[in-house]
């Protein structure tokens, strides 16, 4: 943000757990109404804006409105976070796949889930800090061993990073225990020991 040159124009429209300072259709509207307006419109976005970004649904919007659009691609928050706690999420000799999910879905207990974490495969799950013992008995129903080692990495790739361990049986009372706040990555299987 200190890069933006002081004349530009900066509109907040950030999203936390919960709090939206404003709906996606408002943020699509704007986005086209200043392409429409020929300002040079530049979306900053934390992360990959492709995962769990809405980057999507923006491009979307503005190709739609016949706006040319460019994507400057970002490492994500999980491959960021990860390597700054120096957790891989593939290893030959212990996960060759690995998976992202949304911890914060409509219909969470409904998701088919099974496959996902286990023997050679990693689980990262984005935005579960509120729902962590929930994914965890949803894991466990579905398979998943209770002793699969989960990291909990809050704060990715910023100084005050915390990297928690535990195993996927305790997960969500060490993340009440150590008060794990959002933005926090959920990262379950052998990767995380």
């Amino acid at each position: 943000l200190a890069l933006i040159p002081p004349g530009a124009e900066r509109v907040s429209v950030g999203k936390r757990s919960g709090r939206h300072s404003k709906d996606q259709a408002t943020i699509d509207a704007l986005l086209v109404e200043a392409a429409a307006a020929s300002k040079r419109v530049v979306r900053l976005k934390g992360g990959d804006p492709f995962i769990f970004g809405r980057g999507g649904e923006e491009v979307e919007a503005c190709r739609a409105a016949g706006m040319p659009v460019e994507v400057v691609p970002g490492i994500s928050a999980a491959i960021g976070a990860a390597a700054q706690a120096q957790l891989p999420l593939t290893h030959r000799e212990a996960s060759s796949a690995v998976s992202f999910v949304a911890g914060q879905c409509k219909g969470l207990t409904d998701q088919d889930w099974s496959g996902l974490a286990g023997k050679g495969r990693t689980l990262v799950i984005y935005m579960g800090v509120a729902t962590a013992a929930d994914i965890a008995d949803k894991l466990m129903a579905d398979g998943v061993s209770p002793a699969i080692p989960v990291a909990v990495l809050e704060n990715g790739t910023r100084a005050d990073m915390r990297s928690l361990r535990t195993l996927l049986a305790d997960l969500g009372d060490m993340v009440a225990r150590e008060e794990v706040k959002s933005p926090a990555l959920i990262v379950v299987g052998d990767v995380a020991a």
